[in-house]
């Protein structure tokens, strides 16, 4: 039986073996990755979904974190992109901070991003609730290795002394910095991939300025009462879902439901001191908050609000536009919206 499947099979290739080249050439044409990306739509995440806190407090609604969904230019991608007008096209080169880095180096930092929103948002939801923090430790890891001056370490490393001394800080490292002379070796001990190293970076000038060519960044272990644990994707990562964190992390905190029964979708990082920035793809996040039948759509006032605006009004959304400057800002249009 076996041996006439087999011999079908090879009588089948030998009368078709052209057109199955063909196939497969157009194939690996079509999937060809090309420098571009395209984002392609949004869509929304129930915070619920994605923290957990130790509270009895209760939401009749929900708070929801919106995204944008994106992939790697290829050739069939690209003429779809001709199709659906709503996709957008972005060249390599924009979405990338340098020519060398990999799919991975990007990942990683947007990573470091989601967990640095994250702990922005724990510390001002916990500080505005009056409950108790800790930094149990401090992590400093490389974002981004400036390309005009090569140094021996890789996006993901983390740094764990600097001249023999235990990084206490951003500032300390810069104050290592700015006291050495150009030319100067700074020793790093660094971990990489959880094996120690040591590496030496040079003291050089850019624009005026003392630097090493590395961008740092602090991540903080946490330990809150009551807990609080994140359960988020490998897929989901970015800084721009910071603000709704603190909201829903703080609603939860809170005696008071500022959902008021409503699904309130939105986006903005959030920073230390509590101010909303403005985000990419915010028209995408916009159109998947409508999808999902939200009504409430909190964005960073500026050019974000006034695109959302525009776009609301354009296709005639039947959803409520908050626009923000704070966290306290957005706390405030909630309450004022709950009293109606």
């Amino acid at each position: 039986m076996f041996k006439k499947i087999r011999d079908t099979i090879k009588q089948y290739i030998r009368e078709n073996y052209r057109f199955l080249i063909t196939l497969l050439c157009l194939y690996l044409f079509l999937a060809f990755p090309l420098p571009y990306y395209i984002y392609t739509g949004g869509g929304i995440i129930p915070i619920k979904d994605r923290i957990e806190i130790d509270t009895d407090n209760k939401e009749k609604g929900s708070f929801n974190l919106a995204y944008v969904s994106e992939i790697r230019g290829t050739p069939f991608y690209l003429l779809l992109s001709h199709v659906f007008k709503d996709w957008e096209v972005v060249k390599e080169e924009d979405y990338k901070l340098n020519e060398e880095e990999s799919e991975e180096d990007i990942l990683f930092r947007n990573k470091i991003a989601l967990e640095q929103a994250n702990q922005n948002a724990i510390l001002f939801a916990y500080q505005k609730a009056g409950k108790k923090t800790e930094v149990l430790q401090k992590n400093f890891y490389v974002l981004y290795i400036d390309d005009n001056k090569k140094a021996p370490l890789q996006v993901g490393d983390q740094i764990v002394n600097v001249d023999g001394k235990p990084i206490s800080s951003l500032a300390m490292y810069q104050e290592i910095v700015q006291k050495s002379a150009v030319g100067d070796k700074i020793t790093l001990s660094i971990l990489r991939k959880d094996k120690p190293q040591k590496v030496s970076v040079e003291v050089f000038v850019k624009e005026g300025r003392k630097m090493t060519g590395l961008s740092i960044q602090e991540v903080d272990a946490i330990k809150t009462n009551p807990k609080i644990s994140f359960h988020f994707k490998e897929i989901e990562s970015g800084p721009s879902g910071g603000l709704m964190m603190a909201l829903a992390i703080y609603n939860r905190l809170t005696k008071q439901d500022y959902t008021a029964g409503k699904k309130i979708v939105g986006t903005g990082t959030l920073e230390a001191d509590g101010t909303v920035g403005e985000i990419g793809g915010v028209l995408y996040k916009l159109r998947g908050a409508v999808s999902k039948h939200a009504d409430i759509f909190i964005v960073p006032s500026g050019e974000n609000y006034e695109d959302c605006l525009e776009e609301v009004q354009k296709r005639n959304y039947k959803i409520k536009l908050l626009a923000v400057d704070t966290f306290d800002d957005a706390v405030s249009k909630l309450k004022e919206l709950n009293k109606n």
